[in-house]
C-alpha cells in the first residue's frame, strides 16, 4: 500500500480534504455528494480492525467506488497530489 494516505473527493470541489476539512466537507455535503456517507456504506469496516486494515478497506472501497464512477465525478487524491489531480480532472471533463 505504500505510505500514501488517500480520500475521496469530487472533481468539482475545490477545497482539500486533507488540509482544508471544513470547507470540503461544507462544499460536498452543499452540492448533495455526501461522499463521506458513500464511502461509509461501501467500505468493510468495524471497531475490530487495527488502524492499519481500516486504511486497506477504506482505499478498497475508494477503488470500487471509482470503477463505478460513470460520471467521472470522483476522484481519488493525495495531500501532496491534490491541485494535480484537481487540474487533470478539469481539463479531462472539457473534452
Amino acid at each position: 500500500m505504500g505510505d500514501n494516505v488517500f480520500r475521496l473527493t469530487t472533481s468539482d470541489n475545490p477545497y482539500n480534504p486533507f488540509t482544508q476539512w471544513n470547507e470540503w466537507y461544507s462544499f460536498d455535503e452543499g452540492h448533495g455528494y455526501h461522499t463521506c456517507g458513500y464511502l461509509a456504506r461501501i467500505a468493510n469496516v468495524s471497531d475490530e480492525l487495527s488502524d492499519a486494515d481500516e486504511s486497506i478497506a477504506i482505499d478498497r472501497a475508494i477503488n470500487e467506488i471509482l470503477t463505478y464512477n460513470l460520471t467521472g465525478l470522483y476522484i481519488k487524491v493525495t495531500e501532496e497530489g491534490f491541485e494535480k489531480a484537481i487540474e487533470l480532472a478539469k481539463s479531462s471533463n472539457k473534452t
